[in-house]
């Protein structure tokens, strides 16, 4: 991490990712055809209206193809360049297969220029190479996990996260999640071996209100301190409690702070094993 001087309130505090440490790219744009353009929708529909709040604004930025679905098996491929990537928090690398193709993955911790990994059935188990989860042994951590054979990578994909493969059965290997949830998935699903990269950037601070806008991000405000026609929360005179008894989102349906929000009848639920452990931040007791 890079820490400023406190020559300003917004230096003050303030730390980003040393970038210069962390990526080894010989050039300073992306391979032009791994890329696109595209337009922000700043958080409306195609009515205009409001669905997905505090959002807007923010740098122009140009979209990478990460390749999520690894459907080029069997076929080695090398490691070019480790590259950042503005619309995810782990970084990505540029690597080129032994038939020529180019693509974007997403980087692991451990990965170099000169690496080489394998997509295969058969592959070994080491950093990189990505196989079935049924051919990985217990306690190895991986990213990039499916949920169904061939869908896509799915779990387990921002910096610094990892699931774990905890044991086989019938099937089955279950999974305990970057949440500490454990789930079951099916065997022949895929995942990658290892950790994604740039594991500093939860302790990133941002020190400064312009940092968060320059990312696309609208201040937020509490609801408390709306009127009650915008939100649950408001209206009152002064500070007022919120007069029910669990916290609600704007549209009015139960929010965080260790209340439960998943419906019961959602389709997965035979599929998990353990549920996640709320801590200090979702209400629970440490």
């Amino acid at each position: 991490m890079k820490k400023y001087k406190p020559t300003s309130a917004g230096r003050r505090g303030m730390t980003v990712v040393s970038y210069k440490e962390k990526l080894s790219s010989t050039k300073n744009s992306p391979a032009k055809r791994l890329t696109r353009g595209g337009s922000r929708t700043g958080g409306r529909n195609n009515q205009g209206r409001i669905t997905q709040h505090y959002r807007g604004g923010g740098n122009k930025r140009t979209y990478r193809t990460v390749d999520f679905k690894f459907d080029k098996k069997d076929v080695p491929a090398k490691i070019e360049s480790v590259e950042y990537d503005p619309y995810r928090s782990g970084f990505i690398a540029l690597v080129c297969y032994a038939d020529g193709e180019r693509r974007y993955v997403l980087a692991s911790q451990s990965m170099k220029v000169g690496d080489t990994f394998i997509v295969s059935e058969k592959a070994k188990p080491t950093p990189g190479n990505r196989l079935p989860l049924g051919n990985i042994p217990s306690g190895t951590p991986v990213y990039n996990v499916e949920i169904k054979p061939g869908a896509g990578a799915r779990l387990a994909r921002s910096a610094g996260n990892r699931a774990e493969v905890l044991s086989h059965d019938a099937g089955y290997t279950q999974v305990k999640m970057p949440s500490s949830e454990i789930r079951k998935v099916l065997s022949t699903a895929w995942a990658t071996i290892g950790e994604v990269s740039n594991e500093e950037h939860q302790l990133v601070t941002l020190g400064k209100a312009g940092r968060a806008r320059h990312r696309g991000l609208r201040p937020k405000n509490r609801g408390t301190a709306r009127n009650p026609v915008d939100h649950p929360h408001g209206g009152g005179e002064g500070v007022s409690p919120r007069g029910h008894r669990r916290q609600r989102t704007k549209q009015g349906r139960p929010t965080g702070k260790g209340q439960k929000t998943r419906s019961p009848k959602k389709y997965s639920n035979n599929l998990i094993v353990a549920r996640r452990k709320p801590g200090r931040i979702m209400g629970g007791k440490r």
